[in-house]
């Protein structure tokens, strides 16, 4: 059984993290009215969603409580994420998504004793730790490509200035211009 709640569990990570890169698109880095409406909108949802939770009880009231903090935290780091709009913003989201996913397994997993409960709390551990080293190696990948494209635009520019160099008065002042504004010089 707690085999499909972990496959749930991975489901939502991945559609969080689906969700956070169509959000990602869908508003551009540095809104911040976008991003303030996000956390307010977050804290309402939160609270109506902690209200429902009230009428539970036990571990159940917990696993509730848990659910709602966790997608509180979604929708405010993503926001974060996409305001900010570095690799480091979004690897950072998917951390805490991470997290909090952890602490709403790890509240289901108090449901059970013994053995299952510790084999319930080193999968959702394991999951956490998967998604956070899935992160890092996103950033760290994305990091790399940018410092390459860096540098190949660089090796360009300094091809097309040495071209320049054949060139005299205006001509070379022209395409001396024309390169730093193709390779972003």
């Amino acid at each position: 059984m707690h085999t499909y709640k972990i496959t749930a569990a991975t489901r939502t990570l991945a559609l969080a993290i689906g969700t956070f890169a169509f959000a990602a698109g869908a508003h551009a880095a540095g809104d911040k009215d976008a991003y303030n409406q996000a956390k307010s909108s977050a804290k309402a949802t939160y609270e109506a969603a902690k209200a429902k939770c009230d009428a539970m009880k036990d571990n159940a009231k917990d696993i509730c409580v848990a659910e709602a903090k966790a997608a509180r935290t979604r929708t405010e780091v993503e926001a974060e994420a996409t305001y900010k709009g570095t690799p480091k913003a979004r690897e950072h989201a998917v951390h805490e998504i991470a997290e909090a996913n952890y602490k709403v397994a790890k509240e289901r997993c108090d449901d059970k004793t013994g053995n299952d409960k510790d084999v319930c709390v080193k999968v959702a551990k394991a999951e956490m730790t998967k998604a956070k080293a899935d992160a890092k190696a996103s950033r760290v990948s994305t990091d790399a490509k940018v410092d390459a494209s860096k540098d190949k635009r660089e090796a360009d520019y300094k091809v097309a200035a040495e071209k320049c160099d054949a060139m005299s008065g205006d001509a070379k002042s022209a395409c001396v211009k024309q390169a730093k504004a193709k390779y972003g010089m």
